[in-house]
């Protein structure tokens, strides 16, 4: 079976994301690059391809080159999807324009720029029929999946109370005076849109919360604050939660927690049981009782879920992390365009990956924080949105 062809928006020489991009594509040999538009810079482009042993007619100046000459490709030659890896504010125009010339799309997170470019993205995934989905890394994880199957299943009874956590603190200091590029475009508005800190890891907290959990939060009170001199948008933020069906939660995202590096951690608490995950800890989901042992499950042991044996590379005992709950993500998106492809259904592999439903809730949370923020009204419902 031939391999799935990506092609790549953005992710050129001194880009971090895109390089975990192209490892988490490749790691289980499905899917193959074949081409790239990686920077506006078409010289930067062209070096950062031939760095990748692209050939050079297969690496354009711009994506807009890049679909127009794809698509005249013949169909076996083809990218079938591209995955989207600049800053925020490309991730729309880019989307569109592959969705309209025929293309699958896996883009990085967050969606879009703002609410109302994700709202039309819906809008254009719907009437092209083409696949999105979202890169929410963490709900890659094995023992996330396991967490939710366990929350599904009733193990811990209804669901009262819900802790997430995502601090870091590489931006303690003014990294973006240090010709950080990766700082200096998170806390540029222009290039970020409204929020850094909530939009770049706290809307992968509010994602984690709803994925392990499978309730959807209703209504936030939210305080951001720029702790750093100098700073438009928000390193620091706290957010009260309330959940459908009566649960309440807790949401804590900083990037200027000193020492910390990705803190990523949910507990959830039910009438029965509670559970514990950190992405630190990613090959350990803790369950949590009143009237016997807390539990420790691990990562490849033969008593977890189908959802968790899948999404599982190696055997117990051999550490899975990041790049691999990366490359579900990949997978799970390979095997959609697989399945469109052939007209077939997905498998549970196939069928977990964030899609464009994700992308509209992510948004809904982002705006809905900064709004909340900077209003005296207490408690915000995202129904209003």
């Amino acid at each position: 079976m031939a391999k799935v062809r990506m092609g790549m928006v953005g992710g050129g020489e001194g880009a971090f994301i895109g390089a975990v991009h192209r490892m988490a594509a490749a790691i289980d040999g499905e899917i193959e690059l074949v081409c790239g538009a990686f920077s506006s810079n078409k010289e930067r482009s062209l070096r950062s391809g031939a760095a990748l042993h692209l050939p050079p007619e297969r690496v354009y100046g711009t994506y807009d080159e890049m679909f127009a000459a794809e698509a005249m490709l013949p169909a076996e030659q083809r990218m079938q999807f591209v995955a989207i890896v600049t800053p925020n504010k490309m991730h729309f125009p880019v989307a569109k324009a592959a969705l309209e010339a025929g293309f699958h799309v896996l883009s990085d997170k967050p969606a879009t720029f703002n609410l109302e470019e994700a709202l039309e993205l819906r809008s254009i995934v719907q009437k092209t029929g083409q696949l999105y989905g979202l890169t929410h890394t963490y709900t890659g994880y094995p023992m996330v999946k396991e967490a939710s199957v366990r929350v599904a299943d009733g193990e811990l009874g209804r669901i009262r109370k819900v802790v997430v956590e995502y601090p870091q603190g590489w931006l303690a200091d003014r990294q973006e005076d240090e010709d950080n590029k990766q700082a200096a475009w998170r806390l540029d508005p222009k290039q970020a849109g409204i929020s850094s800190c909530m939009g770049d890891i706290g809307v992968h907290a509010a994602n984690l919360a709803e994925y392990v959990t499978g309730l959807k939060i209703t209504e936030i009170c939210a305080d951001l604050t720029a702790f750093v001199d100098g700073r438009v948008l928000d390193d620091d933020g706290s957010i009260l939660l309330r959940f459908e069906h009566g649960a309440k939660g807790v949401l804590f995202s900083s990037q200027i927690s000193v020492g910390e590096e990705n803190a990523l951690k949910i507990r959830v608490y039910g009438e029965k049981g509670g559970l514990e995950w950190s992405q630190q800890e990613p090959n350990t989901l803790w369950l949590k009782w009143n009237d016997r042992p807390t539990e420790m499950l691990r990562t490849g042991a033969g008593y977890l879920s189908s959802l968790a044996a899948v999404n599982t590379r190696t055997p117990m005992g051999h550490p899975e992390g990041y790049l691999e709950a990366f490359a579900n993500i990949y997978m799970a998106f390979a095997g959609q365009v697989r399945a469109k492809a052939e007209g077939a259904d997905c498998d549970d592999r196939s069928a977990d990956c964030p899609g464009i439903a994700e992308a509209v809730r992510g948004m809904t949370f982002i705006e809905l924080v900064v709004t909340a923020s900077a209003s005296d009204t207490k408690w915000h419902s995202i129904d209003q949105y």
